[in-house]
């Protein structure tokens, strides 16, 4: 079961981090700093879209990260 948990706890923070990378992105791009190409070029609500995005992505990898640091501690029993 440690396995698992380690693994997944892996695969979730990768995943937070593609998703707080695609919010960089978002945001440079609607502050018309990188990849100047496309819709999103200088279109400031990108900046906010982008923001909320790479905070949702930075969650994800904080809650992967306590959430599993908090089922390792051991069984809970209940008396």
């Amino acid at each position: 079961m440690r396995a698992f948990d380690a693994i997944m706890r892996v695969l979730s923070s990768l995943i937070g981090l593609a998703v707080a990378a695609l919010g960089t992105v978002w945001i440079l791009q609607g502050l018309n700093l990188a990849f100047r190409v496309g819709f999103m070029v200088g279109q400031r609500q990108w900046v906010l879209y982008g923001a909320l995005v790479a905070l949702a992505g930075i969650a994800q990898i904080v809650w992967s990260n306590i959430r599993s640091s908090r089922s390792s501690s051991g069984p809970v029993t209940k008396i």
